[in-house]
C-alpha cells in the first residue's frame, strides 16, 4: 500500500511538472515573431530583382525559402552545422556528450554542441555565453520545435543569421558578396555562407579578406572531408581572394517604393512582382542622364512608359538623378500644369459632339471670353485654320474656342471619370474652366498617361497597372468614342516633328508617333506625349521645386527625349509594337461642319451619362444642371421635372432603378442621360 501510494503521488507529481512546464510555455513563448520582420523585395516581370528594402536600423534581411536555395548549400550547411538535424527534437544529446567529453579531455571547451534550433534561438534572444544562457537556448530551442517544421525552422535560420554588418540571413549574404541570389552557387560560394555566420564580425570579406579565405578554407576541408568537396577545390580555394561587397540592386527607385507602400510598410514577406520590365528600365535609367539639360543641375526628367493592350506600367523613372535638387521625390505623382497636353482631349470631344471636324475652319484671332483673353505662344495670330491645323501647331485660342463649346465643367468632370481629375489652384477664379486648355489645372505624369493610353484604345481610359498581381481591367470609361480618338491619334501623327528627326513615313525602321507637346506659364513644366503602335510615353522636364526656367518648352526640352525613349523601347521590342496606324481617310466635311460654331445643343452636367447618384432620405431630390446657350426644359422618363422659386429644375427620383433625363433646349435639340438612383426611401 505505501509503493502504490509513492507511484500514486510520482505519477501526480509528473503529471504536475508536464502541466507546469506546458503552462510556462504558454506564458513565456518563443519570440517568434521577429522572423516575419524582413525586408520587401521588389521584382520585374520575370520574376529578376529590381530593388530590396532594409528593415529598421537599415540591416539587410531577405527572406529564405528552402525551394529557391540551392540544396547543395542546404546539404552542406547540414552537414558541417547539424547533421542530425531532422532525427532530434532541438538539443542533439549525442552532440552535447561529444562535446562534454572533447572539453573534459582537453580541459577547454574546443567544440560546440549547438543544433541549428539551439542558434535560431539565440538569434531570436541574444544572450551571453554562459551554461545558463545555454540552458535556456536548450529549452527555446525545444519550445521551436514545437512550433515550427523543420522545414520552418531552417528557413527562420537562414533568414536571421548574421553574416557582418548590417546583413542578415543568406540571401542578403549572397546579394552583398556575390550579386546574386543563392540559388545556384559554386562550392566556393557555399563554404564562404556556411563560415560566415561563426564569427560574423572577425570573418568579414570586406574588412577582413585574410580571415575570410582561412575560414572558407576550413569549411571547404571539413566537406572534403565528408564527401561534399573534392581536395582539388580545397586547395583552389586557398588562392581565391575574398569577395568584394556590392550595392544591394536599386532599380526603379520611386516605383519600387510606392508599390512597398501600397503594401502598408518595408516590412515584407512575399516579393512583390511589378509590371515593370528590368532590361526596359535599367537601359531608361542610364540613357536618360544624357538627356538632362547641360548646364542645368536643377532640371530633373520624369518618364512613364505603358504598354497600352493591358495598361501596364513597363518602366518609370520618377527622377532622373537623386543626386540632383528634388530627386528623392517620385515626380510621376506629382500634380503639375500640363500645359496644351490636354488639348487633343478637348477637340475630341467636340468631335464627339458634332461641333467639328478634323477640317472644320475656325478663327484663331485675338478673342474675349468673358473676362479671360488667352494669346498665342508666339504672339501671332493665324486668321482662318482648320481644326486640325490649331492642334498640329498647339494654338490656344481656337481650343479655348473649342473648350467653351463643349463646356469647361463637364470636359473635367469627363477627365475625373476617366481617373484624370485636373487639380485646381485654391485661389482659382471664374475664367480657371477655361484655362484648363492651356494647363490651368494640375496633373500628374501618370494621370496624362491614363488619358494617352486611351487615345491608343479607342478612347476607353483604364487605371494604370504596377504589379502583376493586378488583373487587367475590362471595360473602362469612355472619354472618346473610337472614332474621334482615332481621329485625334491620325491629326497627332502628322504634327511637324522636331528638327533633325526625319518623318517615320519618310523612313522604313523608325517608330510612328503620334505626339503632344506642352509648355506652361514661366517655362516651369516641359511634357510630352506620345503613342505608337503598343505603347504610350509620358515625358516631363522641370524643376522639382516648381521654379520657372529660362526658355525651355516642350518642343525643346521634352520632345527629343520622347523620341529617343521610343527608339530605345523599339530595341526591346521591335517589330509588332510600331505597326503604322491607319492612312487618313479624304473625307468631305460636312456643311454643317466647315466652320467652327458653339450653338448646339445643351450639356447635361448633372448628373452625367452613366452616372450612379445616391438618393437624399430625405427626399429633397437633386437640382438638374446643363450648360447652354438658351433655356432647358427637363424631362424624366418623360415626365417633366418641376422647377423651384429660385427657377432651378429640382428632380426627385420615385425610389431607387434606371432612369432617363433629357435636357431640351427652346430649338428642341435634346442631350439625354442615363443615369442609376441608388438608396433613399424607396
Amino acid at each position: 500500500m505505501p509503493a502504490l501510494r509513492r507511484r500514486y503521488r510520482l505519477l501526480l507529481g509528473v503529471l504536475g511538472l508536464v502541466l507546469g512546464l506546458f503552462v510556462l510555455d504558454r506564458i513565456f513563448p518563443p519570440p517568434l515573431s521577429q522572423v516575419a520582420e524582413v525586408s520587401h523585395v521588389v521584382r520585374d516581370r520575370n520574376g529578376i530583382v529590381l530593388r530590396a528594402f532594409p528593415v529598421e536600423e537599415g540591416r539587410w534581411r531577405l527572406p529564405a525559402d528552402l525551394d529557391t536555395l540551392d540544396p547543395d548549400f542546404v546539404e552542406a550547411l547540414l552537414a558541417y552545422e547539424d547533421e542530425r538535424f531532422f532525427s532530434h527534437a532541438g538539443v542533439d544529446l549525442l552532440a552535447v556528450l561529444r562535446a562534454s567529453r572533447d572539453s573534459l579531455a582537453a580541459g577547454r571547451v574546443v567544440s560546440g554542441a549547438s543544433t541549428l534550433s539551439m542558434q535560431l534561438a539565440r538569434l531570436l534572444e541574444p544572450r551571453e555565453r554562459t551554461l545558463g544562457a545555454k540552458f535556456l537556448q536548450m529549452i527555446r530551442a525545444v519550445q521551436i520545435e514545437m512550433r515550427l517544421s523543420k522545414d520552418e525552422i531552417l528557413e527562420a535560420y537562414l533568414t536571421l543569421a548574421p553574416y557582418g554588418g548590417n546583413l542578415e540571413g543568406v540571401r542578403a549574404a549572397s546579394w552583398a558578396y556575390f550579386g546574386r541570389e543563392p540559388d545556384v552557387l559554386t562550392i566556393e560560394q557555399i563554404a564562404m555562407l556556411i563560415a560566415l555566420p561563426q564569427s560574423p564580425e572577425a570573418r568579414r570579406p570586406d574588412r577582413r579578406p585574410e580571415q575570410a579565405v582561412i575560414a572558407r578554407g576550413r569549411v571547404l576541408d571539413r566537406l572534403a572531408a565528408v564527401g561534399l568537396a573534392s581536395r582539388e577545390a580545397a586547395r583552389d580555394a586557398a588562392l581565391d581572394p575574398a569577395p568584394q561587397r556590392r550595392a544591394f540592386p536599386a532599380l526603379a527607385w520611386h516605383a519600387s517604393e510606392s508599390l512597398v507602400r501600397e503594401r502598408g510598410g518595408v516590412q515584407g514577406g512575399v516579393d512583390l512582382v511589378s509590371t515593370l520590365d528590368f532590361a526596359l528600365q535599367s537601359a531608361l535609367e542610364t540613357a536618360i542622364i544624357d538627356e538632362l539639360p547641360t548646364g542645368d543641375d536643377t532640371s530633373q526628367l520624369a518618364v512613364l512608359v505603358v504598354e497600352n493592350e493591358t495598361r501596364a506600367v513597363r518602366a518609370a523613372l520618377g527622377s532622373a538623378s537623386r543626386s540632383r535638387p528634388g530627386g528623392w521625390i517620385d515626380l510621376t505623382d506629382r500634380a503639375r500644369s500640363p500645359g496644351s497636353t490636354l488639348k487633343p482631349f478637348i477637340y475630341g470631344m467636340a468631335f464627339d459632339d458634332g461641333l467639328a471636324a478634323a477640317h472644320t475652319r475656325i478663327a484663331d484671332l485675338p478673342t474675349r471670353f468673358a473676362g479671360y483673353r488667352p494669346d498665342n505662344f508666339d504672339r501671332t495670330f493665324r486668321g482662318d485654320v482648320t481644326i486640325a491645323e490649331a492642334l498640329q501647331h498647339s494654338l490656344n485660342v481656337p481650343a479655348v474656342a473649342t473648350l467653351d463649346g463643349v463646356g469647361a465643367r463637364r470636359f473635367s468632370a469627363v477627365l475625373g471619370f476617366a481617373g484624370a481629375a485636373p487639380e485646381r489652384r485654391r485661389t482659382a477664379g471664374q475664367d480657371d474652366g477655361l484655362a484648363v486648355a492651356l494647363g490651368g489645372a494640375g496633373l500628374s505624369v501618370r494621370e496624362l498617361a491614363v488619358l494617352y493610353s486611351a487615345l491608343a484604345d479607342e478612347g476607353v481610359a483604364q487605371p494604370l497597372r504596377w504589379s502583376e498581381a493586378a488583373p487587367v481591367s475590362e471595360g473602362g470609361f469612355s472619354v472618346l468614342s473610337a472614332e474621334s480618338a482615332g481621329e485625334i491619334v491620325d491629326i497627332l501623327r502628322r504634327a511637324p516633328h522636331p528638327g533633325g528627326r526625319m518623318p517615320a513615313s519618310l523612313t522604313r525602321s523608325a517608330p510612328d508617333i503620334a505626339f503632344k507637346t506642352g509648355t506652361s506659364y514661366g517655362f516651369r513644366d516641359a511634357w510630352a506625349a506620345g503613342i505608337s503602335g503598343r505603347y504610350t510615353i509620358i515625358v516631363w522636364s522641370g524643376r522639382a521645386d516648381g521654379a520657372a526656367r529660362n526658355g525651355l518648352t516642350g518642343r525643346e526640352a521634352a520632345l527629343p527625349v520622347l523620341f529617343r525613349m521610343f527608339d530605345l523601347v523599339e530595341q526591346f521590342d521591335p517589330s509588332p509594337a510600331f505597326v503604322r496606324t491607319r492612312e487618313p481617310e479624304a473625307l468631305e466635311t460636312p456643311p454643317t461642319l466647315e466652320r467652327f460654331t458653339a450653338d448646339v445643343a445643351p450639356h447635361i452636367l448633372f448628373p452625367p451619362d452613366g452616372a450612379e447618384v445616391w438618393a437624399d432620405r430625405a427626399g429633397r431630390g437633386f437640382v438638374l444642371a446643363a450648360q447652354s446657350s438658351q433655356s432647358v426644359s427637363w424631362y424624366a422618363d418623360g415626365e417633366e421635372v418641376a422647377r423651384n422659386a429660385a427657377g432651378d429644375a429640382v428632380w426627385v427620383p420615385g425610389g431607387p432603378g434606371f432612369y432617363e433625363i433629357e435636357a431640351v433646349d427652346d430649338q428642341g435639340r435634346t442631350t439625354r442621360a442615363r443615369v442609376r438612383i441608388r438608396g433613399g426611401s424607396g
